[in-house]
């Protein structure tokens, strides 16, 4: 059964998978922006960018503010922090395969420069 830690993850990846939303987060990495400022560069209608913006706000990527009419959405950085830990238990095993890489393209370079390994 999966954990709370994993439901949040994939609610986290789900919102990722989409480039616009991707947009969305590396624009406000830049600083706080209102919907229409998020929505500006897009061509989809304000209400298309709305939608995904509750996409990353229920995935806890984004918060929504208030500061008398203005409503500020700002990254929020948690999730992001949990697919990196996520993504770092991997770095093992990706790290021993460009290892093996490495170790076979010397053996490679050395054959082509006439050099032998006495086994």
């Amino acid at each position: 059964m999966p954990t709370t830690q994993q439901d949040q993850l994939s609610a986290t990846f789900a919102a990722l998978a989409d480039p616009t939303r991707r947009a969305i987060l590396a624009r406000l990495a830049t600083g706080e922006a209102t919907v229409n400022e998020i929505a500006e560069p897009f061509e989809v209608s304000l209400q298309a960018v709305s939608k995904h913006l509750k996409v990353l706000e229920r995935a806890g990527l984004i918060s929504r503010g208030r500061s008398a009419q203005w409503r500020p959405c700002r990254l929020t950085a948690e999730p992001l922090e949990d697919v990196s830990d996520w993504v770092s238990r991997y770095r093992a095993f990706w790290d021993s395969g460009f290892d093996r890489l490495d170790r076979r393209l010397r053996e490679i370079q050395k054959g082509q420069n006439g050099e032998h390994d006495d086994h």
